[in-house]
């Protein structure tokens, strides 16, 4: 099978800016360079990508690539997981000091891990079990202008858990901003959902937001763009 030169550009830049095949066939939640990479949407990582969360704490239901994507960035971050051969892994592999994973049974040991301490967070994001019950426990620990994700937020079409963690997180008032696409692993697109506290103002890491995304022909210089749009884009 031959495909045009604009899609297979389009199969190219997959392949490389995103990454995605290796991805794929490696299992790995990775960047093109092997940065670490949360499990959501590649649109929602991209607008992530763009805050300073240096002075931010963040909690998470759920380990994996996701807590050492979150560790790079931010001052303080805990990571519950369930499972305990996943626990040990994690431990093993992520050594960073502002990273605490915890070990915690699937139940109300899970969704209570978050009212062990006192503080409050800027980020919590609900991606493992329990989700309704931690969307419900994670409204009572949430700083005034933070945010909740909530990923695989397209469930809601065929889970009541997924109902009713979004009906919670609505009914404190706080805005959902839906970002579909295609992720990190899968070859099929789900949805990682945002829930801002009307106060939101994360202040971005760079001059001018958005800044340009993965695979954006506007990055590169006025010439590369020149000569990139007449080997790929231009009609003979």
């Amino acid at each position: 099978m031959t495909y045009s030169k604009k899609f297979q550009n389009f199969i190219e830049i997959w392949q490389n800016d995103f990454a995605i095949e290796r991805s794929m066939d490696e299992q790995v939640c990775t960047d093109k360079d092997g940065n670490a990479l949360p499990w959501y949407t590649y649109p929602a990582i991209e607008y992530l990508s763009q805050f300073d969360y240096r002075q931010k704490n963040v909690f998470e239901f759920g380990c994996g690539y996701s807590s050492l994507f979150w560790a790079n960035r931010a001052k303080k971050v805990i990571s519950i997981e369930d499972n305990t051969e996943w626990f040990a892994k994690w431990r093993k592999e992520f050594c960073c000091s502002n990273l605490d994973i915890r070990l915690r049974d699937e139940g109300k040991n899970y969704y209570k891990a978050i009212c062990e301490d006192t503080e409050k967070y800027d980020v919590i994001i609900i991606d493992g079990k329990c989700r309704a019950e931690c969307a419900a426990h994670a409204i009572l620990k949430l700083n005034d202008n933070g945010m909740i994700i909530l990923d695989d937020s397209d469930r809601v079409n065929t889970s009541r858990e997924y109902v009713d963690a979004i009906r919670i997180l609505k009914e404190h008032n706080l805005i959902q901003v839906d970002f579909y696409g295609f992720c990190p692993l899968n070859n099929y697109t789900k949805t990682t959902s945002l829930f801002l506290s009307r106060a939101f103002n994360f202040s971005s890491k760079n001059d001018v937001q958005p800044i340009n995304g993965i695979g954006n022909l506007w990055g590169r210089k006025r010439r590369e763009r020149k000569e990139f749009y007449k080997e790929n884009i231009s009609e003979p």
